[in-house]
């Protein structure tokens, strides 16, 4: 009897040292931390890394840049001494840029050349197991441009929208001197010539090719080799520099073309410059004459709803191989979070990208019901700034068909006798509370069918829609003729 008490008695300290171990561990952890004060523990070990707190939820290579580029801003702001170069490596021409922003005779130069602004970054797949997984898509091809590349597209496709982008944001500092605000203000054209392997390595460089007053336009090559020759996708984006404190556009130093190569891109940038003035003034808007451009439009309009007639007014006998514009759409909303950020704290321009690239992928292959090919971003423009928090739709549909195939250039990879489709896609900052929303960007990517023979005519269904997809043709023909 003796003997069970004590064993008993043991048997309850034991239980409660097991107790009180547990309660001590209650109240020795860390307390939770709500999201704000997480982003704002994040933000504190950044400025003590000196790490920018953006780029903590990023692709390996957005990261890399956007460290580069805050780097070069510290230094260029006086923050950083001249022996810190963690990041320096990334541009090709960093250094000389950045001790010219910092000196007075750099605002005296005429302007700089392009070779100046040079930024080139590689994707080591052939040697870096953990980058090629993220890059890889489920058919075992590569997904490029994290991750938006060709017959493979999966939900994440267009991650290297982002990468594109973040490279661009660096040329573009690059080139502008001072403490100046670089924001996206289109993206004119990506376009795939062929497929990469996915076990080569890969290289993305790019340089500044036209500068006008407050903008600039930067092209961007990848390619399987450092010295760039066998390209395999073009991409041109524009920039716009704005007043720190003031938002509004800014003069930068002019481009100074050196090459036969150089002058003959500056010289497109400049056409290309003035067709997207044309193109402003020629919008067609409520209580504004009609232009000569305008009114092509409209009647290029107005032959189109003809033709969506009988599908509008007697479905049943209309040609079966036609479809409504407005049975193609589709949409999808999310609220902008804060790891999606750029540099600025707003909404990053490659996230809404490739966003709005698996919506189109998505669209396309609903309609063509073959999984899409992917041939080139006709036009991107980013009208207003998404901020984090704000609540963001986006809508998809078919703008036009072309079920015969087109001509899209030599450059792009080849497409000949392909059905072709033109997907517009549109981002809505919406304000349920005050039930408004404005237009954020407006998107456009051009996909082929490659398993099908043909594909269904997409028609109007009013005369707004007519108006767009007429606009859309007629833009595609004037750039087409740009193309080489």
């Amino acid at each position: 009897m003796a003997t069970m008490m004590v064993h008993n008695l043991i048997r309850r300290q034991q239980l409660t040292h097991r107790v009180t171990h547990s309660q001590c561990l209650f109240h020795n952890a860390a307390p939770k931390l709500t999201s704000s004060e997480i982003d704002e523990k994040k933000r504190k070990d950044a400025d003590d890394t000196g790490i920018p707190v953006q780029t903590f939820n990023k692709s390996p290579i957005v990261a890399k840049l956007w460290k580069t580029r805050d780097w070069a801003k510290r230094r260029v702001m006086g923050k950083l001494t001249l022996g810190d170069d963690e990041y320096s490596s990334v541009s090709l021409a960093a250094n000389e840029v950045l001790y010219d922003a910092a000196s007075e005779s750099a605002v005296a130069r005429e302007g700089k050349h392009p070779r100046e602004s040079q930024v080139g970054i590689e994707y080591p797949f052939s040697t870096d197991q953990y980058l090629l997984e993220t890059y890889r898509n489920p058919w075992g091809e590569i997904r490029l441009l994290k991750r938006l590349l060709l017959h493979a597209f999966t939900s994440n496709s267009g991650k290297i929208l982002e990468d594109l982008d973040a490279l661009a944001g660096n040329i573009a500092f690059n080139h502008v001197q001072g403490n100046a605000m670089i924001v996206t203000a289109g993206v004119d054209r990506i376009r795939v010539r062929e497929r990469p392997e996915i076990s080569a390595d890969q290289y993305l460089s790019g340089k500044v090719t036209w500068v006008g007053s407050s903008s600039m336009e930067i092209r961007m090559v990848i390619s399987d080799s450092e010295d760039g020759k066998n390209e395999w996708l073009e991409s041109y984006f524009t920039f716009v520099t704005l007043d720190s404190q003031t938002k509004k556009p800014i003069k930068i130093c002019p481009l100074l073309p050196e090459t036969d190569e150089e002058r003959v891109h500056f010289e497109l940038g400049a056409v290309k410059a003035q067709a997207k003035k044309v193109a402003r003034r020629n919008k067609i808007e409520i209580g504004r004459p009609l232009s000569e451009e305008s009114l092509k439009i409209d009647i290029r309009a107005a032959q189109l709803l003809d033709a969506a007639g009988p599908l509008l007014r007697m479905p049943s006998l209309a040609n079966p191989n036609s479809i409504l514009m407005d049975a193609t759409a589709h949409s999808n909303a999310m609220v902008a979070q804060p790891q999606s950020r750029n540099l600025h704290d707003r909404i990053f321009g490659g996230f809404l990208m490739r966003r709005a690239f698996e919506l189109a992928f998505s669209t396309a292959y609903m309609f063509g019901g073959d999984r899409p090919l992917f041939l080139e971003v006709d036009d991107i423009t980013f009208d207003k700034p998404v901020d984090v928090g704000d609540l963001l739709v986006l809508k998809s549909r078919v703008l036009y068909s072309l079920p015969n195939g087109g001509n899209l250039g030599s450059y792009v990879m080849k497409h000949d006798g392909l059905p072709l489709l033109n997907v517009e896609v549109e981002a809505w900052v919406t304000v349920p509370e005050t039930m408004r929303a404005e237009v954020s960007n407006h998107f456009y990517f051009t996909f082929a069918l490659p398993n099908k023979k043909a594909c269904r005519t997409v028609l109007p269904s009013n005369i707004d829609q007519a108006r767009r997809q007429a606009s859309r043709l007629i833009a595609d023909e004037i750039q087409a003729g740009l193309r080489p």
